[in-house]
């Protein structure tokens, strides 16, 4: 008889054992594991060849997380029986635990070769298409499922989906429109309902999805509106479709409705409801929808006298009774808007009346709130400045800085906002609350002593405000005092031990000042006592905290760490894309189809995300650094030096500082050891019921989790520019629109040899930001290196030799050079970096004399753009590196920079 009845000879188990094989499989399916096993071993005990059995306990046993186990067995039962469709299903299964999702799609797909009608085959393929994006795939997956069950909800849904997203737009409709003619007129999926309603409305935002469609998607939407239990959705894409199709009046009697409605304080509203007032074309009113936080039309573009005075009498006239001061509906909005169309004397009024209202009801966002309106135009659009120097010079800053000075000097003098007799009294925290504010204006104009002095006066007058302690410690960092900064946020942490933002912070800024342990023992506070503190903040997924630290790690030159704590960060957000995997089916079977999309759109842009894109940067910097630096990768790793070429002297003393470190990481490691037995100890005396509940299994296993490389070695031996290649790539095609991205391209590509990608690198970060001075410094050493060996292609050298003169502009070098050096020299406010940057170009090009250089550097002064303790400290070195031609030059710019910094020790040589 054979060992083996199923493989190729079509016989099935015999009954006893098909029944065991159906168990099995329950089994695993109620996660009932030991008894599956149990079950695959009784066939296996008189069948030990058959595949499938085989298959189905190595699948069980990788729930257990015998994963090694599992795979030998499941390729083992393969081999056996290639031509079962069930073997070919868990293989698949075993590759999707792995997240080896192209090969779990390979897999499914040869089971389907067997049997192409299994639902349950087809059902984990379309998961695994929609979650790799294969579009076309997905859509002719479900439509082979919808043509074998055509009586399901979902599977009509999950085709109208997979229309949807391979931009089938109308097809996504009709199919929509055919599931719904299969119902009968009394069906309860016609009626209003949750289901009903997020199916219409899903149609409804498909049909305006299509070009030039907005008149059937409102006529659609006027059709849905009795099913439809999401009004103020309704409501809102009703506004949007009439404004885009220019019927002004009629989207601003929408708007005026959703604001009765209490939508007052949504900001998109608020630009729609301009939009409608001015009149604006199509593509203006599309981007002022998309608008987020505090920003409407009126900080996004220019807008004449007369639509401010426009946009100013519709406020007035026909909302002012409806979220107005005096209405039923108050609206914050309704006060700020008005401060971004005011002009001069009334301005100034209105500012008054915002800032006394903020701070009598102590609002420590007010700065904040303010500093958005420091807007600059720049081509036809607005945008916030950000630089001390822009600040001190807007207008409206001015007006601030008069109106909070004058409350000060009053409200020291009298309590009061003014000195008029008929002017209310106000508690004493209004005082703090106005130098609170003065502080803050200080912190953005650059003035960080005077700020710092402020906040004292803040603490003097009360000194259990924490907030206080926050801004001064952000005065102190940003004056170059960062372990300062972190002893002023301990001291306010210590006035209020529950609150987890002003500890968060306060860890932070530990951290920037190399204090890792203190910083580890105050986020251990916010953290389960059992076990790591740095176990459980992985698990939360607390990416601040892992960046910072990693940031700390490599300033302190521990790469492997560092690294590790990057690879944190990235596991994260491959964790978010995976998640998206639940959802797949969920979203459809629940009919949240539109929240489905938004989902999908978001995890499309998941590897753009700034803290991703801040993991990225830092894992490409640090092995950049190794493999410029060999020996810091090989003292990291642990390896021994290579001593064949030191004398004997020096081997003797190298080997003796081995012996040394060898066993200072053996006390450390014995001392984390018992640390940890410690803990263990202690949990299973607090917890006795660990092992006889859920929860307390639950506990145990996450105690049970050892790292076995917590220095990273493992990350360290791989091969620095491969590493920082996958990386850079990622961010290139992710995140085209940060200049970093293409910075750290060149940085790679260069090191690789790839001269023509450095060279698209360049050009790609100067269309983004032409006077940048990392671009800038990278494009002066592209040129400056040698021309590529003969042996190259000829073609290749040429478009290098056309491309590198384009890229100059037509100069050669040294002009280039000096051209920069002349348009920094006339303008005093050229950011200090760019100032440096073009300093040190003019010695490597042989541009200009160390005078020159040094010159460019101490004229433009300590009050242009760009000016940062870091920034001073770099130009400094910058000097240094000149000789003794910069010798003047040196005390000049260490004097200025003092006088701007005196708090900074890292200026102190």
């Amino acid at each position: 008889m054979s060992d083996n009845p199923q493989a190729g000879q079509g016989r099935p188990l015999p009954k006893k054992e098909s029944d065991l094989f159906k168990s099995v499989v329950k089994h695993y399916e109620t996660k009932q594991y030991k008894k599956g096993i149990k079950s695959a071993d009784a066939i296996l005990k008189k069948y030990p060849n058959h595949g499938e059995t085989l298959c189905m306990k190595g699948l069980t046993l990788n729930c257990q997380g015998k994963r090694d186990e599992a795979h030998e067995l499941v390729k083992k039962g393969l081999m056996n029986d290639m031509r079962s469709h069930v073997c070919w299903h868990v293989y698949g299964l075993l590759h999707r635990s792995d997240r080896s999702y192209n090969e779990a799609i390979k897999a499914y797909k040869q089971a389907l070769r067997i049997d192409s009608e299994n639902l349950q085959i087809l059902r984990d393929l379309s998961l695994l298409q929609v979650q790799m994006r294969d579009v076309p795939g997905f859509g002719v997956t479900r439509h082979t499922i919808l043509t074998l069950k055509p009586n399901q909800k979902i599977n009509w849904l999950s085709f109208a989906m997979a229309k949807h997203l391979g931009d089938d737009l109308k097809g996504a409709v009709n199919v929509i429109d055919i599931y719904i003619g299969t119902l009968e007129k009394d069906s309860p999926e016609l009626r209003r309902g949750f289901e009903t309603s997020e199916l219409a409305l899903y149609r409804n935002t498909i049909l305006a999805e299509i070009p030039d469609n907005l008149a059937e998607a409102l006529e659609h939407l006027e059709s849905c509106k009795d099913v439809v239990m999401d009004i103020g959705s309704w409501f809102q894409l009703k506004a949007s479709y009439l404004l885009r199709m220019g019927r002004f009046e009629e989207a601003r009697n929408i708007y005026v409705e959703l604001f009765k409605r209490g939508h007052g304080d949504d900001y998109r509203l608020h630009s729609g409801y301009m939009c409608s007032v001015l009149e604006v074309d199509r593509s203006l009113c599309s981007e002022a929808l998309e608008l987020k936080g505090t920003a409407t039309l009126a900080t996004m573009v220019p807008l004449s006298c007369d639509q401010k005075g426009k946009l100013l009498d519709a406020y007035r006239e026909e909302l002012g009774d409806i979220i107005g001061p005096g209405a039923e509906i108050k609206s914050q909005a309704y006060r700020r808007i008005p401060l971004t169309l005011l002009e001069g004397d009334e301005l100034i009024k209105s500012l008054d009346k915002y800032c006394r209202r903020g701070l009598s009801k102590g609002v420590p966002s007010l700065g904040s709130d303010l500093s958005a309106l420091f807007l600059i135009e720049k081509k036809e659009r607005y945008s916030t400045v950000t630089d001390p120097v822009d600040v001190k010079l807007h207008p409206i800053f001015a007006m601030i800085i008069e109106l909070v000075d004058g409350y000060i000097s009053t409200l020291e003098s009298g309590s009061k906002f003014s000195s008029s007799a008929f002017e209310e009294e106000q508690s004493p925290s209004t005082l703090l609350w106005a130098l609170y504010l003065r502080s803050f204006l200080h912190e953005l104009c650059g003035e960080y002593s005077e700020g710092i002095t402020v906040a004292d006066k803040c603490i003097e007058h009360t000194p259990t405000a924490v907030d206080v302690y926050e801004l001064k410690g952000r005065l102190l960092a940003a004056a170059g005092d960062i372990s300062s900064a972190a002893d002023a946020l301990d001291q306010g942490r210590e006035l209020d031990k529950q609150d987890r933002y002003i500890n968060n912070r306060t860890t932070e800024y530990l951290l920037r000042a190399n204090r890792e342990d203190e910083a580890r023992s105050r986020i251990a506070l916010f953290t389960r006592h059992e076990g790591d503190p740095e176990r459980n903040l992985y698990d939360m997924q607390c990416s601040w905290y892992e960046l910072e630290v990693a940031s700390c790690l490599a300033r302190k030159e521990e790469w492997g760490k560092s690294l590790k704590k990057y690879m944190a960060v990235v596991k994260h957000f491959e964790d978010f894309h995976d998640d998206q995997f639940d959802f797949h089916s969920y979203c459809i079977r629940k009919v949240t189809l539109r929240a489905y999309a938004d989902v999908l759109r978001f995890e499309n842009e998941l590897w753009g995300q700034p803290y991703y894109g801040k993991a990225a940067e830092g894992v490409i910097r640090n092995y950049l650094h190794l493999h410029d630096h060999p020996e810091a990768r090989t003292k990291a790793a642990g390896e021994e030096p290579d001593y064949s070429k030191m004398t004997a002297a020096e081997r003797k003393k190298a080997k003796a500082i081995a012996r040394k470190k060898k066993k200072k990481a053996a006390d450390q490691k014995r001392k984390a050891d018992e640390e940890a037995e410690k803990k263990r100890a202690e949990a299973a005396v607090n917890n006795p019921d660990n092992g006889n509940n859920k929860k307390g299994k639950g506990k145990s296993a996450q105690q049970a989790v050892v790292d076995e490389d917590p220095d990273g070695v493992a990350l360290l031996k791989l091969d620095p520019l491969e590493e920082a290649k996958k990386f850079s790539a990622i961010l290139s095609t992710n995140a085209p629109t940060r200049v970093s991205t293409w910075v750290l391209q060149y940085d790679v590509a260069i090191r690789r040899g790839k001269q023509l990608m450095a060279l698209q690198a360049l050009f790609k970060a100067r269309a983004l930001e032409p006077e940048n001075s990392e671009v800038f410094k990278r494009t002066v050493d592209f040129v400056q290196r040698p021309a590529p060996d003969v042996s190259s292609n000829a073609t290749v050298k040429d478009v290098l030799k056309q491309e590198s003169s384009n890229l100059l502009g037509e100069k050669s070098p040294t002009q280039f050079v000096m051209d920069a050096a002349a348009r920094a020299k006339e303008n005093m406010l050229t950011s200090l970096p760019m100032r440096i940057a073009v300093a040190k170009a003019l010695i490597s090009t042989k541009a200009g004399s160390v005078t020159e250089a040094t010159s460019l550097i101490i004229d433009g002064g300590i009050d242009g753009r760009g000016v940062s303790v870091d920034s001073c400290c770099e130009a400094l070195k910058c000097l240094c590196s000149f000789g003794e031609g910069a010798t003047k030059g040196k005390e000049k710019w260490l004097e200025l920079a003092k006088k701007r910094f005196p708090f900074a020790p890292s200026l102190d040589v």
